[in-house]
């Protein structure tokens, strides 16, 4: 989870791929060195100045895994940088001293991609791609509604065989995504091949494109009516997606949910309290606690949308935030958590940009579930165990249309779970009964 370097009252929670980040202590930053280095503020001795002085102020550490920090901030300013370059590689350098590998530093496009990715947004026509394993074809996986793709007619199932007279042949879906991407108003030229047609030309301008993160659907199993809802990461329109999908199902009147949060890295730590309040009325949500021993804890507002019973889908790649939500599900007895054991990512970062462009993410806290529990190298503990084969996981990363499948056995103990003679009564619909935790492979 990540919080950008502002008052503590404009903070925004952030929780990346790879790495969490929540709450952060504010201190007046130390003077720099020098009146030449303080007038030259985004030299490359004051950059890395600045990235001493936001992990001073704000490392969980207070020890700095014992190094002498300030004497290390001496020895960073002794030194002669030629160029940014050469300040970046004594950042990481210093940082990697820390131990943690969650506290690091970001080159200025490396920021921007992690700033795009929180956002929810991307630069783009809005299509999202896959690689054909059989022929080896890049295809188009959705157009994204009311995108340029969409509003210019292309499908899913589409091929595209060039980019701007680019052929894809033996392109990786990376490199095809690099060269789609790009700045907003830009035109591009997709080559599609739609079935026996003969590959034809479509002109389109990029824009901004809001990135969908949760997807649902209805999903008939026996008597049991069940809302699926996947939520792939938690980005800044991940809570306003979830709120739309959990009334639209509502509508359809469904009789339980299953919420689908598997390979799901994390995002913003206000999408995920956001998200729970949706599903909770009363209790706690996350406690986070800082180097000084300060504490907030996040808790629900009487806002939960539904009381239906609810499992929920969790795996090793449920990191951060989806642990966040996952274990306030699980410690308010408001959903089964089924599926195998999370990530364990109970560390709090903030993000802070640098005057060069340039950012930082810097562990400033721990986090813990509702009942006190640190998550930490252990992840959240499913209530009802499904760890899959190798084949099975192979199966379902590369056909992902399996996910929430009778093909798929996690999800299959799932509505097993919410089967009536398991779920909760009426009078009680906050509670689900504990089911016997079992092991499959």
């Amino acid at each position: 989870m990540t919080r950008p370097s502002t008052s503590r009252s404009a903070w925004q929670h952030k929780v990346l791929r790879g790495a969490m980040f929540t709450g952060a202590y504010i201190a007046t930053l130390l003077p720099l060195a020098s009146s030449a280095l303080a007038a030259s503020k985004d030299s490359p001795k004051a950059i890395v100045d600045e990235a001493w002085q936001i992990v001073n102020r704000e490392y969980v550490d207070g020890t700095f895994n014992r190094l002498d920090w300030q004497k290390t901030r001496m020895e960073l300013l002794k030194r002669n940088y030629k160029n940014r370059q050469e300040a970046y590689i004594a950042i990481r350098s210093t940082l990697k001293k820390l131990g943690d590998p969650y506290t690091r530093f970001l080159d200025p496009q490396q920021f921007q991609s992690l700033n795009n990715q929180t956002s929810g947004e991307m630069s783009g026509v809005g299509i999202k791609l896959e690689a054909n394993p059989r022929t080896q074809q890049l295809v188009v996986a959705e157009a994204i509604d009311n995108s340029p793709a969409s509003k210019a007619g292309i499908k899913a199932g589409d091929a595209i065989v060039a980019i701007d007279g680019k052929s894809t042949k033996n392109m990786t879906l990376e490199g095809a995504i690099s060269l789609i991407r790009g700045e907003i108003g830009k035109a591009i030229t997709l080559k599609i091949a739609r079935g026996s047609l003969r590959p034809f030309d479509i002109p389109l301008t990029r824009a901004q494109i809001e990135v969908s993160s949760v997807f649902s659907e209805v999903k008939q199993e026996g008597r049991l009516k069940v809302g699926y809802i996947r939520l792939a990461e938690f980005s800044s329109h991940s809570s306003e997606q979830m709120q739309k999908a959990i009334k639209n199902l509502n509508s359809k009147q469904v009789n339980a949910f299953v919420l689908d949060m598997r390979g799901n890295p994390g995002g913003l730590l206000q999408a995920s309290v956001e998200i729970a309040r949706m599903w909770l009325d009363n209790g706690t949500i996350v406690k986070t606690v800082d180097r000084k021993g300060g504490n907030e804890d996040f808790r629900a507002v009487q806002g939960a949308l539904t009381q239906l019973p609810m499992a929920v889908l969790v795996d090793g790649n449920s990191a951060s935030a989806s642990e966040i939500l996952a274990g306030a599900l699980k410690d308010n007895r408001r959903a089964q958590i089924v599926g195998a054991q999370t990530f364990g990512k109970a560390l709090v970062q903030s993000v802070h940009s640098l005057s060069d462009g340039s950012g930082m993410a810097v562990t400033v806290a721990h986090y813990y579930t509702p009942n006190g529990t640190d998550i930490g190298h252990k992840g959240v503990t499913p209530d009802v165990k499904v760890d899959l084969s190798f084949m099975e996981q192979k199966s379902l990363a590369e056909s992902p249309s399996l996910l929430g499948s009778n093909k798929d056995p996690q999800y299959l103990r799932a509505i097993a779970v919410l089967q009536p003679k398991n779920m909760a009564t009426p009078n009680n619909t906050n509670k689900v009964p504990a089911v016997s935790s079992t092991r499959q492979n």
